[in-house]
């Protein structure tokens, strides 16, 4: 029969959301297989000198704000940053309030970083549960108009092709969602060496 493809696929569209339903309650939107951990807790990736008397000073730090800018971008590799901390510590007068500062600059910089793909992913899966629904209704409609005597070949064509397509654009956003859920953990791992390398330099 013809777009029984888009019908199996639709199929595997179902499996899909339902294998993928969340498994914590309390974040229903939440995609991945890791467990949701909406901020980065200062203690797992900080065990330097207290932070609370430089919390939000950094950014009235022109040279510091820039370089946080700079170590918090995943362009920049984790080595060229690391290295990038060694050279301002130790062109530094105060080492040990400098990397404070730029502790604080990171530890704000890439949380805010995370939070937004961690809403950016639920934000996708919203629309994923409105496609899924959409193919379902679109497969429905499709299974009754091949049961139609005589069938309207046309609006067949119409609509076996609108599926083909809607189910393409689920399945490519799901690769996607899929990619994107290791972000979160790569943010943690480049904070958390980038936090050593600074304890490191001011010990």
């Amino acid at each position: 029969m013809k777009y029984r493809t888009a019908i199996a696929a639709w199929l595997a569209v179902m499996v899909a959301t339902t294998a993928g339903r969340a498994a914590d309650p309390r974040y229903p939107d939440w995609p991945c297989a890791q467990a949701k951990v909406p901020e980065i807790s200062l203690a797992a990736v900080w065990a330097g000198p207290p932070l609370d008397d430089v919390s939000s000073k950094w950014k009235d730090d022109a040279k510091v704000s820039a370089l946080v800018a700079k170590l918090a971008a995943r362009r920049t590799p984790l080595e060229a940053a690391q290295k990038a901390i060694t050279e301002y510590l130790n062109g530094a007068a105060d080492k040990t309030g400098s990397g404070k500062l730029l502790f604080a600059g990171l530890f704000d910089s890439l949380n805010a970083q995370r939070t937004q793909v961690l809403n950016g992913l639920e934000r996708v899966t919203r629309k994923q549960r409105e496609a899924a629904d959409k193919i379902r209704s679109d497969t429905l409609a499709l299974q009754a108009l091949q049961s139609e005597t005589p069938p309207d070949q046309t609006k067949i064509d119409d609509l076996g092709n609108q599926l083909v397509w809607e189910t393409r654009i689920f399945e490519d956003r799901s690769r996607v969602i899929k990619f994107v859920c290791e972000v979160p953990t790569a943010i943690d791992q480049r904070l958390f060496a980038l936090g050593r390398t600074i304890q490191q330099e001011i010990e």
